[in-house]
């Protein structure tokens, strides 16, 4: 069934307050709720529903408001729904009338609802920031025919991975898994295999690796003994042996120290088999050459941003999430097609650092890209252009930093993709937000002057 959608009915109440008339609409965060084509956004959403009998589910507006907030302000699910309740400004936002004093949905409906929506119809909220940063004069069409490319990680929410914990935590896992599935084990090494990671932590951490190593070599063979325990026990049992298969592939790939694994049927053969997660297997090991920071666990994202800066800022154009660590240049023939579908025109130049070079880019844009040290086809006016290939980098740092895309607590390879788009959201509507609060206060300032009026308060 398809979610009823919210109405500005202009009735009042006797007895409860209509928001429009406790808040300041001129408030940024009320114009911006005005200006947002929410139509548009109900009708790209309303197609994942049907006209079947059931439940409605919860109002469009609503849903995309509150995904918007949480990544515009940062905020995790639970808090967010905190802030809901006592700031009416986020009511008013959402399209609420009347001020509520309980939360019309429950938390988990945010993640229902995302899930649902997927990365695709999630790019719909980036295209519509796009659109009211033109409809407010953050932006002008200009400004999106030119962009920045880069890639960056973007972590997941796992623990830094050693040999000694994996092995640990996937004993633990098919403990608790045996226990589920009422396999009675002959021991389960809870006791034992505590103080063997406590010992090698603590030889690891006194450089005394021949003992770390003799501890290590105790808990792979506390994992082995469970996991041959948990196949005799399942062996004949078709059932049991489908609801083990997961976690016993886990737990023997993290035996066997990520060392010489076979390919798995239907994956390509190039795809990285090692196991860096038990909670998050997804996660990848991608090293960009940091310093400070040699391997991180995530998945590698692209990200590109206009060239010129905007009068509202530097606006994110297209992000999307790349499995698979793929080679820099070789994302080009899927993300330049995708950001000219997401700005709605066709990008006359395309500015990238050295990684790109032997790019894939698509016929039509071949000669449309520049990398940092290319000599050929190069004018004055792309060596000036090119000096603004290193503005996507205090970007992604905002994208990190501010946007919750430096930790990524959604699960699953569609939690990755959707917590990169919805930090580009969160990052638009930011810029945005700060555009119309300059420009009520160039206006309030303007107002004072041309009416004379002195705000300064007198003193005796």
């Amino acid at each position: 069934m398809r979610p009823r959608e919210r109405r500005d009915s202009g009735q009042s109440d006797l007895f409860r307050a209509r928001l429009d008339q406790i808040v300041d609409m001129r408030h940024p965060l009320a114009r911006l709720g005005r200006v947002i084509d929410w139509r548009f956004l109900e009708e790209r959403f309303g197609t994942v529903y049907s006209d079947g009998p059931g439940q409605p589910p919860l109002p469009t507006r609503l849903m995309a408001g509150l995904a918007i907030l949480k990544s515009m302000h940062d905020l995790s699910d639970e808090a967010l729904c905190d802030r809901w309740v006592e700031n009416p400004y986020f009511q008013l936002f959402c399209g609420e009338e009347f001020f509520r004093h309980a939360l019309p949905f429950d938390r988990s409906s945010m993640t229902r609802w995302r899930q649902r929506m997927g990365e695709e119809r999630l790019n719909a909220l980036v295209q519509e920031s796009l659109a009211t940063a033109l409809r407010t004069g953050a932006a002008k069409p200009a400004d999106f025919t030119k962009a920045v490319v880069d890639t960056t990680v973007q972590p997941k929410a796992v623990a830094h991975p050693t040999d000694a914990r994996l092995m640990h935590r996937a004993r633990e896992r098919l403990v608790r898994l045996a226990k589920t599935l009422g396999l009675d084990l002959r021991q389960s090494y809870a006791r034992l295999g505590k103080i063997a990671l406590i010992r090698q932590q603590r030889y690891a951490h006194a450089k005394q690796f021949k003992r770390a190593g003799k501890a290590l070599r105790t808990l792979r063979t506390y994992l082995g003994r469970v996991i041959r325990d948990i196949v005799r026990k399942a062996k004949g049992d078709a059932e049991l042996e489908a609801a083990t298969a997961q976690e016993l592939m886990l737990a023997r790939r993290v035996h066997a120290g990520n060392r010489n694994l076979n390919r798995v049927r239907g994956m390509p053969r190039d795809a990285d088999l090692r196991v860096f997660s038990l909670h998050a297997p997804e996660v990848e090991c991608i090293g960009k050459g940091k310093a400070h920071r040699p391997y991180e666990f995530g998945v590698k994202v692209s990200v590109a941003t206009t060239l010129t800066r905007s009068k509202g800022g530097q606006f994110v154009t297209h992000v999307a999430a790349l499995p698979g660590k793929p080679y820099d240049g070789h994302t080009l023939a899927a993300v330049i097609p995708a950001i000219e579908a997401q700005i709605g025109a066709t990008l006359t130049r395309i500015i990238a650092d050295a990684g790109y070079k032997g790019h894939n880019a698509p016929q039509s844009h071949r000669f449309k890209v520049y990398t940092a040290g290319q000599k050929r086809g190069m004018t004055d006016q792309i060596r000036r252009e090119m000096r603004r290939r290193s503005a996507v980098e205090p970007v992604i740092g905002h994208l990190k930093e501010d946007h919750r895309m430096g930790r990524n607590h959604l699960a699953h390879t569609i939690g990755d993709a959707a917590n990169a788009v919805l930090a580009a959201v969160g990052y638009n509507f930011r810029r945005i937000l700060a555009w119309l609060s300059l420009w009520l206060a160039i206006l309030w300032s303007t107002l004072i002057a041309s009416t004379g009026q002195n705000l300064q308060p007198e003193t005796a």
